[in-house]
């Protein structure tokens, strides 16, 4: 109970508290710049994948074997052949980030129910009418929790981004490790869990709202 009483002591009114605003800046930043960049690439190829049919069984193999990938050793690799860099902490969270995105955006599509895609077509709509007016609409709740899903893996990740230099919240846990100063390590711990609290809430609302009022009017 002491070492977590020293530790709010630390964010509120000791070390942590100096710094914690230009840490949580750079976590954020980190966080936020890499799933935008992840969603660039999955979405639209979640969407052709869903709206199509083609090619299913080589994303969901992919994505398997993304999710699979040791995130710290694959930080790491990528770091000592590439250097320290941003570059490098993006793309190593850019890639943990795109399965959850990609399966969120070709699930979302594939759940629409084929009648109202077929009430479309009968109505004249092209393919990409069809899309963009019916699949995506229907399909964004589940879009939103793909990207919920890879945002609090990125965000519990980018930890790891501070024992290559870029900085955030692991900063903490990783100055902590070295002097042996535990209750700055659970600060860090703390504020990290909370920063993913808040972007759960907030993805969680989001993705409440995404419903339409007809589906969300048609559960109640």
């Amino acid at each position: 109970m002491n070492l977590f009483a020293e530790a709010i002591a630390s964010i509120l009114s000791g070390p942590v508290s100096e710094t914690v605003g230009q840490r949580l800046t750079q976590h954020l930043f980190l966080t936020l710049l890499s799933v935008a960049i992840a969603a660039a690439i999955a979405i639209p190829l979640g969407w052709l994948i869903g709206h199509t049919g083609r090619g299913r069984e080589l994303a969901v193999g992919l994505s398997g074997a993304a999710r699979a990938l040791p995130t710290l050793g694959l930080l790491f690799f990528v770091a000592l052949l590439a250097g320290r860099s941003l570059a490098v902490g993006l793309l190593v969270f850019v890639v943990l980030a795109i399965p959850p995105i990609l399966a969120g955006a070709y699930s979302g599509l594939e759940a629409v129910d084929r009648r109202t895609v077929d009430a479309g077509r009968a109505m004249g709509m092209t393919e990409w009418q069809i899309l963009m007016k019916v699949e995506v609409p229907l399909g964004l709740p589940l879009l939103l929790g793909g990207i919920r899903s890879a945002a609090l893996q990125v965000v519990a990740t980018a930890t790891l981004a501070a024992f290559i230099g870029l900085g955030g919240l692991g900063g903490y846990i990783q100055a902590g490790l070295a002097l042996r100063d535990f209750p700055q390590m659970l600060a860090g711990a703390l504020l990290v869990t909370a920063l993913a609290l808040v972007l759960e809430g907030v993805f969680a609302l989001l993705q409440h709202l995404a419903v339409p009022r007809g589906v969300a009017a048609s559960r109640t």
